[in-house]
């Protein structure tokens, strides 16, 4: 019998989506995904940022590409990289959300990699209206470069690495809010910790820049000082 053509037409239509879902189907390639959310960087630091030689990493990148989740420009000899879309955050967005639901292993591994004990936090409405109120210093603790790329629109920059030297910048009679990537992103969650144990109050936005940007609020791209 001969193949009847709708079919073999279907069979590559959903192979041409098969092909974006294999592009996904790795952990290392999600992290780049994670740090392009945040903004654009070169080869050099997002093999630095994801804990991957440059060759490793350029391969990723590269079946990234092919799958058009990622576009690039070139600087000079170096080539900076970025998502193809806000629709690809959209989607590494909702492929956690779906796995965190729907995959058992998720819940464990969040929370061994989170910490188990709960961080207070607080939404990005409820954030909003305390910014409106100015009863809150709002605290960024990703990478400068990261915050350079956009920010909560009066954030303060300390990196969560520099927190412990840097915590008397933070004014003492405001709560603190503190964000970071995303809704798993642990930086925050390590900053809440210590600014607690500094006998500071501090909360955590429950999710991060990431969610921010996809709600279409406002960022501010302003350089530091």
């Amino acid at each position: 019998m001969s193949e009847n053509p709708k079919s073999a037409t279907k069979a590559r239509l959903y192979d041409a989506f098969a092909a974006s879902g294999k592009a996904l189907a790795s952990g290392k390639r999600l992290e780049l995904l994670d740090l392009l959310a945040q903004g654009e960087r070169t080869v050099d630091a997002l093999a630095k940022a994801a804990g991957l030689n440059l060759t490793t990493a350029s391969a990723h990148l590269q079946t990234l590409k092919q799958a058009g989740f990622v576009a690039t420009r070139r600087e000079g000899v170096r080539i900076h990289y970025r998502l193809a879309g806000d629709d690809v955050a959209q989607i590494f967005a909702l492929l956690r959300k779906v796995a965190d639901r729907h995959q058992a292993a998720v819940p464990a591994a969040r929370d061994a990699y989170l910490g188990e004990d709960a961080v207070p936090e607080l939404s990005r409405e409820e954030l909003r209206v305390r910014i409106a109120a100015g009863d809150v210093v709002v605290l960024d603790v990703r990478p400068v470069e990261e915050y350079r790329a956009g920010h909560i629109p009066g954030a303060l920059s300390i990196p969560v690495d520099e927190l412990a030297e840097r915590v008397d910048e933070l004014p003492e009679d405001l709560e603190i809010v503190v964000y970071c990537r995303g809704e798993y992103c642990v930086l925050a969650h390590d900053a809440v910790r210590l600014l607690t144990d500094l006998g500071r109050r501090a909360i955590r936005l429950d999710d991060g820049m990431l969610e921010w940007r996809l709600s279409e609020l406002p960022v501010d791209t302003a350089n530091l000082m």
